[in-house]
């Protein structure tokens, strides 16, 4: 089992620790609820150094990166970042990403913790034949994501940079708590805040400097449940290999007007199922459990949870596209007892 460079920290905090994509990750410090509101009402710190990145360099850059992804990198000045996908051959997923332009002929990709080796390989078959330069950096790189309403607040008193100015999905390098780090206005949790990418031999000191600001630190529970108020996809759950991202919520992020990889097998899909958002009530519904329409099952669940928000179960499930329609009423079995379920528009949460 791999460890990330703040194991001990998470130990010494009294994590409770799980393995997770391979490595051994804090579940929770607290409870996931107090986390999950910490995150919502003040700010949150996470260790995310289980994540991979890749350095996309070269002349070939930009059209490698056309190629290999479905939103348009085009539009990506340096210093810009974008959330993408790598397209299949199947028109399914390879994964879901965020890309950052960190210069004229360099990008930083950052991607799933489990999906590193299967990414690695697909874009380096894919690269062939591309003036493209690849490298595996996930060594490199240890990473945090400090998120909520006060997270800028909080690294501000860290650094001489001025934090409040740049927007969603800028990216800078700066000075945070005298080490030099890259910062992304980006996160996973539907609130404003950074992700700090810095060198693993330096982690423990931004670390410790953010919870001495005032951060809370927050395991993988709070983290699935804040990206399911915000109605953000988890890999292996709503997307995969065979999920068709036009059938989903975010169809947005295909650009069909340009080239891509997988394009033919992707555009134009008959969505037989759709993803949609549920909220359920009197319990919480569970991946894998079913949906119904009076006697009929016409989904199930890919993630579900309590909203601590919404004080309500939520998720998001697959169902029949006859049924996908935002209001449509439907039942889950939680516990062999059938539920009232509601189609709702995502996000669960709007901030």
């Amino acid at each position: 089992m791999k460890t990330t460079p703040l194991h001990q920290a998470h130990l010494a905090l009294g994590a409770r620790m799980v393995p997770f994509a391979g490595y051994e990750m804090p579940l929770q410090y607290s409870s996931i609820t107090a986390e999950h509101l910490a995150v919502r009402q003040g700010v949150g710190l996470f260790d995310v150094s289980h994540m991979g990145e890749f350095w996309i360099r070269g002349p070939g850059a930009l059209d490698f990166l056309q190629f290999a992804t479905l939103n348009d990198v085009a539009r990506l000045r340096v210093g810009r970042a974008q959330y993408s996908m790598l397209p299949n051959a199947q028109g399914g997923v390879v994964d879901d990403i965020y890309l950052y332009r960190t210069g004229e002929q360099e990008y930083l990709m950052v991607v799933n913790a489990a999906n590193i080796e299967k990414d690695w390989n697909h874009l380096q078959a894919l690269a062939r034949g591309f003036e493209v330069a690849l490298e595996d950096a996930s060594h490199f790189f240890a990473l945090l994501a400090v998120q909520g309403p006060k997270a800028v607040e909080v690294l501000q008193g860290l650094t001489d940079a001025d934090l409040a100015s740049p927007k969603k999905n800028d990216t800078f390098m700066a000075k945070l708590a005298g080490k030099w780090v890259r910062l992304a206005r980006t996160g996973y949790t539907g609130e404003d805040g950074y992700e700090v990418f810095v060198a693993p031999d330096e982690v423990q000191a931004v670390w410790e400097a953010l919870l001495a600001g005032g951060a809370v630190p927050c395991g993988l529970g709070a983290r699935d449940t804040l990206r399911l108020e915000a109605g953000f996809p988890l890999y292996g759950h709503e997307l995969t290999d065979t999920t068709n991202p036009l059938c989903t919520p975010f169809g947005w992020v295909v650009k069909a007007q340009k080239d891509f990889y997988g394009k033919k097998a992707l555009l134009n899909p008959v969505c037989e199922q759709r993803l949609v958002g549920l909220r359920v009530e009197g319990g919480i519904p569970r991946e894998g459990f079913r949906v119904f329409s009076g006697d009929e099952e016409v989904g199930r669940f890919t993630s579900g949870t309590h909203s601590p928000l919404l004080k309500q179960g939520i998720g998001m499930a697959y169902v029949q596209a006859d049924r996908a329609q935002v209001g449509t009423a439907l039942e889950v079995e939680v516990r062999g007892r059938r539920l009232a379920a509601r189609v709702v528009e995502l996000p669960f949460v709007k901030r």
